[in-house]
């Protein structure tokens, strides 16, 4: 597996590389021995108090692991982050299990359809108005045809069952999920509510 250690205003020497490595190796060998690669970044909080370590593991083909821990050194947040990946990864070797047959199927799927994810700026708060020119003409309203575009990344538009996206949207802790339904073959939307639940948006159930 590939592992990238990096810090930002944090000092990543020899010895905390060496025990991110360890670490990430020990957790694939016991519960996923195919994962690709890792991206291990550590941080200060908005504080500077503590130590923050973000762990982004894409464990297979389209599947993508996040842990994040807090600790008073560097190494405590990463063992804290690690944690969270190694309970995520448990959780989805016991849903293999369950899901074996479903898993292979989708194994023999053609691969996904590819888009593009993008990133919209967000709207910035209105700013006070500055004292106007009362000799000058008043400018005309002009409005931007669409947000601003900060990142775009390109993705793939999985087929999967609503079983298998509900278990990759907990896997991932994403926000949403787009997937193609392997039942219907409609493009279908997973959800985390603010209640905590996952909703459900089918257009072939309307």
């Amino acid at each position: 597996m590939h592992i990238t250690v990096a810090g930002k205003q944090v000092d990543t020497g020899e010895a905390l590389q060496s025990h991110v490595r360890s670490g990430l190796d020990a957790i694939a060998r016991k519960y996923f021995d195919h994962a690709l690669e890792a991206n291990v970044t550590f941080r200060r909080d908005g504080k500077g108090h503590a130590f923050v370590c973000d762990i982004n593991l894409k464990a297979g083909r389209d599947l993508f692991m996040r842990g994040e821990g807090e600790g008073a050194d560097a190494h405590r947040a990463f063992e804290e982050a690690a944690e969270h990946v190694a309970k995520r990864l448990r959780r989805y070797r016991r849903r293999v299990n369950d899901h074996a047959r479903s898993l292979a199927a989708e194994r023999d799927r053609e691969p996904g359809e590819k888009v593009r994810q993008v990133v919209l700026r967000a709207p910035e708060a209105d700013e006070p108005e500055a004292e106007e020119d009362q000799g000058a003409p008043e400018p005309a309203a002009t409005a931007a045809p669409h947000p601003a575009v900060i990142a775009e990344t390109p993705d793939v538009l999985a087929q999967l069952s609503v079983g298998e996206a509900v278990m990759r949207l907990d896997l991932t802790a994403a926000p949403v999920l787009m997937f193609r339904n392997s039942a219907s073959g409609a493009l279908n939307v997973l959800y985390r509510r603010p209640d905590g639940h996952i909703g459900w948006l089918d257009p072939g159930r309307a």
